[in-house]
């Protein structure tokens, strides 16, 4: 995330900061629980709001945040890790069950075989992006990942209960999470 108040170590540096987040209701209850004042906006409206200080901060990948030039108005960027979004291959039920089994079976392969190759290249692009970032004079720091877990567990528990099957997903998703802190 970036902002033009200060870095953001623990979510409690959030307090007050006007953020841009998508419109999504339990990325804005996310940023909510941290204190931060969320503002729902397009990201087409995002650098202008930024420049104008309408808002003080945006969340968004390192490729959305180089795209839009928002280094260009920013003072800050704090690798909070807070949100992972996944690509992925998708087909529905009906549609796949209508392909050749052979033809279904060389998909699953190449998908596979294809999977350590995206990984790789979405890290590299993200080292790159964050390298260019950083020249362009944005003030980098790492957060304390355990203070923003620790306070995100309200927004857990809440979705949890009130989406169905939302405690199994919450359980399945922090089971793939990374053993060095990620």
């Amino acid at each position: 995330m970036t902002n033009n108040v200060r870095p953001i170590v623990t979510p409690d540096d959030l307090r007050g900061i006007k953020l841009r987040t998508p419109r999504g209701v339990w990325r804005v209850k996310l940023f909510q629980t941290f204190g931060a004042n969320p503002a729902p906006m397009p990201l087409s409206e995002v650098f202008v709001a930024l420049q104008t200080g309408v808002i003080d901060g945006q969340e968004n990948p390192f490729a959305q945040i180089w795209a839009s030039r928002l280094q260009e108005v920013q003072q800050y960027l704090s690798l909070t890790r807070h949100v992972y979004t996944p690509a992925f291959v998708a087909v529905g039920t009906a549609r796949w069950n209508r392909l050749p089994e052979d033809l279904r079976d060389d998909i699953t392969r190449i998908a596979r075989e294809t999977q350590t190759f995206v990984y790789e290249t979405a890290a590299r692009l993200d080292r790159e992006l964050l390298g260019r970032l950083e020249e362009s004079g944005l003030e980098v720091n790492t957060p304390d990942y355990d203070a923003f877990r620790a306070a995100s567990r309200p927004v857990y528990e809440e979705f949890g209960r009130a989406v169905e099957d939302g405690a199994d997903l919450i359980a399945a998703a922090t089971a793939l999470r990374p053993g060095d802190g990620g």
